[in-house]
C-alpha cells in the first residue's frame, strides 16, 4: 500500500508528551481499514501498514498488558 491508501491524517498520542526520551509514533487510517504508521519525529523517514486483522490483534495485546506497559 502507499500513501495513495490513507485516507485520514497522521494523529500522535495524547498521552504523548514533549519530554525528554519522549518516543512516539503517529497513526493514520487506511482505505482497507488498517494503520499506517509512521514515526513522529523523522515523519519523512517511511511508514509501515497493518491490515485490519494485523492492527486489531496489535490492540487487543495492548489492551491486555501483553507488551508490558
Amino acid at each position: 500500500m502507499n500513501r495513495q491508501g490513507i485516507v485520514t491524517a497522521f494523529r500522535k498520542s495524547s498521552y504523548s508528551s514533549g519530554g525528554q526520551g519522549s518516543e512516539c509514533v503517529e497513526v493514520a487510517h487506511t482505505a482497507d481499514g488498517g494503520r499506517a504508521v509512521r514515526d513522529s519525529k523523522n515523519p519523512a523517514g517511511g511508514l509501515q501498514f497493518y491490515g485490519p486483522g494485523h492492527w486489531a490483534a496489535f490492540i487487543d495485546g495492548v489492551k491486555a498488558g501483553t507488551f508490558g506497559g
